[in-house]
């Protein structure tokens, strides 16, 4: 299910339960995850940000150009759901790095760890920069 969607059920006090492990059911096919082409940076991450570490993350993507509108949040286990698409950007926040699914790869600890933390902070902009 689209993050969009869960996003929705939960605001209208909807329970939705997405499989964790999808490939141990027998027969079962996962949806391939089709993300919008203006789709520039994909953060993977067990936590989507919110509040003040929605306004982190977008601090992040405007000192490498872009905007919000431009970036989507996939949980860990999603990643393998990508239906071959590639992009400019994956960011790897709180989990490991699974696929080659772009040249630039970031791999940082949660957003929340980031937040505060200028040695955090540090390394996720040299890592920014190496690109």
């Amino acid at each position: 299910m689209q993050t969009d969607h869960v996003a929705y059920l939960t605001q209208m006090g909807i329970d939705c339960y997405q499989l964790s492990h999808p490939e141990r059911l027998t027969g079962y096919q996962a949806p391939a995850l089709e993300l919008p082409a203006e789709c520039k940076l994909l953060l993977v991450s067990p936590v989507s940000p919110n509040g003040e570490l929605a306004l982190l993350f977008e601090r992040v993507l405007k000192s490498i150009n872009i905007s919000l509108d431009q970036a989507r949040h996939i949980y860990p286990e999603q990643a393998t759901q990508l239906a071959g698409q590639s992009m400019e950007w994956v960011w790897f926040a709180g989990c490991e790095r699974t696929e080659q699914l772009a040249e630039k790869a970031l791999t940082t600890p949660l957003l929340s760890e980031i937040d505060g933390n200028n040695q955090q902070r540090k390394a996720l902009w040299q890592q920014i920069c190496s690109y």
